[in-house]
């Protein structure tokens, strides 16, 4: 089994890799699910996030604005396409529902 480090090394050398759109979705859903609704505690739920809040964040990731270890060069070469197709892709997610 990968520990959590070597994960980060394995996706970021995928990351790096010329991809479509579509195979980054993959890529994400290592950490984050296939909908983006981790099961992991380590990962976070990203379903049904804001469009404008994930394209924001992807984009201070790859700017540095935002620091992280991890998403920092997952963020790296994304396009700017690529940053859109994610956004719409997690926001039009279901995500966590509080009951009230």
């Amino acid at each position: 089994m990968l520990r959590k480090g070597r994960w980060a090394l394995v996706l970021t050398a995928l990351f790096l890799s010329p991809v479509s759109s579509q195979e980054r979705l993959q890529l994400c859903a290592a950490c984050h699910g296939p909908d983006g609704n981790s099961a992991a505690p380590d990962f976070p739920k990203i379903a049904g996030q804001h469009h404008d809040y994930l394209v924001k964040t992807l984009k201070d990731y790859k700017s540095g604005a935002r620091k992280s270890p991890i998403m920092a060069p997952m963020a790296a070469n994304l396009t700017a396409r690529d940053i859109e197709d994610l956004a719409a892709y997690y926001s039009s997610q279901k995500g966590l529902v509080l009951k009230y």
